[in-house]
């Protein structure tokens, strides 16, 4: 659940990236690191925010993603 791509992203990075909200959700539940980040430095946060991808940044912040994280 926490493997990372060449890119040091996470499923859960992926799946809030692509505003797969399902996957969001079962990641989520199987306990993935909400604050994970890439070799960016970015969080699904921030990817879900920049994507546009307005239900799964509510499934975030429900989940307690930090609304202050800054990309690094």
């Amino acid at each position: 659940i926490e493997a990372r791509d060449e890119n040091g992203q996470t499923p859960l990075i992926l799946a809030a990236r692509g505003g797969h909200e399902a996957v969001v959700q079962q990641l989520l539940a199987k306990g993935a690191d909400i604050e994970a980040r890439g070799k960016n430095g970015r969080t699904p946060l921030s990817w879900a925010a920049r994507g546009g991808h307005e239900a799964v940044v509510q499934q975030l912040l429900a989940k307690g993603a930090n609304i202050e994280a800054r990309d690094k």
